[in-house]
């Protein structure tokens, strides 16, 4: 099965990142990769598990917190379905 991508929001100076994507500059700063990278891991995965198994995958084998990988795929499943 093709990869999927999802692009990373572009957050204006000044602007306040709402849901998910409000997670993404903590994301980054605390796990030392830009947040493209959590975003492509997300949705490669969620092309053979489902929302709760790919959370799994970012804490388990990548050790996300629970809440940032909760947003990754949320965010990730709500740009996939349109």
């Amino acid at each position: 099965m093709e990869a999927h991508r999802v692009v990373a929001p572009v957050i204006a100076p000044g602007e306040k990142p709402k849901g998910p994507a409000s997670y993404f500059p903590s994301i980054e700063k605390t796990y030392g990769q830009p947040v493209q990278h959590w975003l492509d891991v997300a949705a490669d995965s969620l092309d053979t598990r489902t929302h709760m198994e790919t959370v799994a995958v970012l804490k388990d084998e990548h050790g996300l917190g629970h809440g940032h990988a909760n947003a990754i795929v949320a965010y990730v499943k709500a740009k996939l379905a349109g």
